[in-house]
């Protein structure tokens, strides 16, 4: 099971790192785009230690969070509409530096450097407080209520931090016109929302409860 659970996390590491790369590199005409290749670090250094942490102390949330197949029909074009925002946004990054559009000052890059290793130690957390969290919007029978930490201020702090990770992409690579384009984010992450909260109404034990508990789903005092 865990050598399985390795090989199919490595497979899509690799897989990972070149669809990534050929989307930024191609679009850019270089390997010479040093803010890509800082990117790649910033994303996929850290992916694939947390990967071994959680392969030697929690293979089970490993296995969660490398099952992508969507059920639910409305997750289903969320995805897709996901994917077209991530294409089109690399593909701008990319444009941006072959072209000159804009360019973004390395002391801006470095401070989103930061903040998105902030938000990625964040990402990090929330894993570590629930051990239920699916890639999946499902619901297994094993699954529980989580109310502390992050979950006692937002309902969907995974995604509160995943979205910020999602908008600082565009700036670590320098481009402010992708950051337009990853501004449909929220949107798709609000449809998501609402449609996850239907299945965890309907199959979650004291999930209703806790939305009387916790009022905001995304953003404090916001949504």
């Amino acid at each position: 099971m865990t050598f399985k659970l390795f090989i199919q996390g490595l497979i899509k590491f690799i897989i990972g790192i070149i669809l990534v790369g050929l989307l930024i590199f191609i679009p850019a005409g270089s390997i010479n785009f040093t803010k890509g290749w800082l990117f790649m670090g910033l994303l996929f250094i850290p992916m694939f230690i947390v990967g071994i942490i959680l392969m030697i102390f929690n293979p089970k949330l490993l296995e969660r969070r490398l099952n992508a197949k969507e059920k639910e029909n409305d997750q289903k074009i969320v995805l897709l509409l996901s994917g077209i925002v991530f294409i089109l946004g690399f593909i701008i990054c990319g444009l941006n530096y072959r072209f000159n559009w804009f360019r973004m000052p390395y002391r801006l890059t470095y401070i989103f450097s930061i903040m998105f290793l902030i938000f990625y130690f964040l990402y990090c957390e929330i894993l570590r407080e629930n051990p239920f969290l699916n890639r999946t919007i499902e619901v297994r029978k094993d699954d529980k209520v989580i109310d502390t930490g992050f979950y006692a201020v937002v309902r969907h702090p995974m995604y509160s931090i995943t979205l910020m990770l999602f908008l600082l992409i565009p700036l670590v690579l320098g481009s402010i016109h992708a950051f337009f384009i990853f501004l449909l984010f929220p949107i798709i992450f609000i449809k998501r929302i609402i449609n996850e909260e239907k299945v965890l109404e309907k199959d979650l034990k004291g999930y209703i409860e806790y939305k009387k508990k916790v009022k905001y789903r995304l953003i404090p005092f916001v949504w």
